[in-house]
């Protein structure tokens, strides 16, 4: 930590103030010499270039291939959270179209114009996934809900811990009979996703219900998972895109109906993901608290 007599001035040197966000961030504290940021002005402008070229649809990851066999796959979570900005108009189409069946499947559901089996409404979510599948999700529900007020109420199988799962079930306990799975894997055949889907499924059978009258798959369109809902009749089947990672899928169908069904203003949670965006965007670092923060944290492990 610095121990500069001009901490003060330091501090107004480089507070970085970003009032569209509510976000400020001091790294005045942070002993690096005079000069230094000056000194990666030029690498960053270079990050900030290949992310430029990645948001408007470079490829990248050129020994993999996207749903087409082309080379490559694109790398678009971006485009999530404003879709104008996608690079063809085909795939902005795809993620209204899903955020608007998203909402409307989640609405149905709240209303009771969807109905598990033998209850009235459903009043429990099971998200069945794991890593970003279910992390980011998990943080959402966590941040912003509230259970006095929350819509439904929220459980996760987010690892393969028999134990765990049980723990779960046992929370539900006499309200499976009201509880939506909502199952998540991109590729859909994720190994710990199915595992956590059959020891559901087990668990409803054991119940007397069909888990296809509570079930949803978010997946990628054509995977097993998708073939396999549509067959047995599941609710629903909402689309996962393989320019989206799972650790950054939190404002695709992954999160999003998770939290609309938790009652999560999510029209409201994309506009301030996309206002960050804009923000994390400058090419100006003392404007940028992510690229400031990126800085102090290879600063502060001797990369400096």
């Amino acid at each position: 930590m610095t121990t500069s007599p001009n901490i003060w001035d330091r501090y107004r040197q480089y507070l970085c103030v970003c009032d569209s966000i509510g976000l400020s961030l001091d790294i005045s504290r942070m002993d690096f010499e005079e000069g230094w940021l000056e000194q990666m002005q030029q690498p960053m402008q270079l990050a900030f270039d290949a992310m430029a070229r990645l948001e408007a649809g470079e490829r990248a990851n050129p020994d993999e291939k996207d749903d087409d066999g082309v080379p490559g796959r694109m790398v678009g979570h971006y485009w999530l959270r404003d879709a104008k900005r996608a690079p063809t108009k085909k795939l902005a189409k795809a993620i209204t179209d899903a955020q608007d069946a998203t909402l409307e499947l989640a609405t149905q559901i709240k209303n009771g114009q969807i109905k598990p089996q033998k209850a009235d409404r459903f009043t429990d979510v099971l998200v069945i996934g794991i890593g970003g599948s279910t992390l980011g999700p998990q943080f959402v529900a966590d941040a912003l809900g509230d259970p006095a007020t929350d819509k439904m109420t929220m459980h996760f199988f987010d690892n393969t811990d028999p134990d765990g799962m049980s723990r779960v079930l046992r929370q539900i306990g006499d309200r499976l009979a009201s509880t939506l799975s909502v199952v998540i894997s991109k590729s859909g055949g994720t190994p710990e996703t199915r595992n956590g889907m059959k020891v559901a499924e087990a668990t409803y059978k054991q119940a007397g219900l069909k888990f296809a009258k509570h079930a949803v798959a978010v997946t990628g369109m054509g995977s097993n998972l998708d073939k396999a809902a549509e067959t047995e009749g599941w609710i629903a089947r909402l689309p996962m895109w393989d320019w989206v990672g799972g650790r950054t899928s939190v404002t695709s169908a992954v999160g999003l109906l998770p939290a609309a069904l938790q009652g999560v203003n999510v029209k409201a949670l994309l506009r301030g993901a996309a206002a960050c965006d804009r923000v994390t965007r400058k090419h100006d670092i003392l404007l940028n608290p992510a690229a400031l923060m990126a800085l102090m944290w290879y600063h502060a492990t001797d990369n400096g």
